[in-house]
């Protein structure tokens, strides 16, 4: 579980917790890409649309699955996995 201080309130992790977990794990995580068709938004909108978990809690506040969606420009999983395919149908296409 990720501290508070290191999540975003919008959805993710801060610039903090990047550092953090890249320091505790030797990972290299960048920030979110927001918009335009980057491979590495594609990857990542259809991973967490594959995700299994409710995008709404019981009290109909928004997971921090659905935070972390919004966070890379999608509104739903279904919205990730429509905008997954069409960035990589655009860069098959242009490359």
């Amino acid at each position: 579980m990720v501290a508070k201080k290191h999540q975003n309130p919008s959805g993710g992790l801060n610039a903090a917790g990047r550092a953090h977990f890249n320091r505790t794990t030797g990972s290299k995580l960048k920030a979110p890409v927001k918009s335009g068709d980057n491979p590495r938004r594609a990857s990542f909108l259809a991973r967490m649309a594959g995700n299994s978990g409710p995008e709404r809690n019981a009290k109909g506040e928004p997971t921090r699955l659905l935070l972390s969606l919004k966070a890379w420009g999608a509104s739903s999983k279904a919205d990730a996995r429509r905008k997954a395919a069409a960035i990589t149908k655009r860069n098959k296409a242009s490359g």
